[in-house]
């Protein structure tokens, strides 16, 4: 399947939008249940083993790279452009 003119465009306009995202925020912080995915997932033992006895709800953060943010908005705004220089009833 080829992609649409307007599948292109809300595709590069969403990467942007979200490299927009990453470059305005510096840490997320996950919830109990996602952190408990993502350690379960990674096999993080120690973490695991030492929240159980303590009793301390596990908040994960995770810090994103700077260049993520660059890398979505670029492209981004590369499939925005090729979606804007297609024809409209072509694809």
């Amino acid at each position: 399947m080829v992609p649409s003119r307007q599948h292109l465009l809300l595709v590069g306009t969403l990467l942007f939008l979200v490299g927009v995202q990453f470059r305005l925020v510096e840490s997320f912080t996950l919830n109990e249940r996602s952190s408990r995915f993502v350690a379960a997932q990674l096999g993080d033992q120690a973490t695991r083993q030492s929240l159980a006895w303590q009793g301390v709800p596990l908040r994960k953060v995770v810090e994103p790279p700077r260049w993520l943010g660059l890398a979505l908005m670029s492209a981004g705004a590369v499939l925005t452009a090729k979606s804007l220089s297609l024809r409209g009833g072509q694809s």
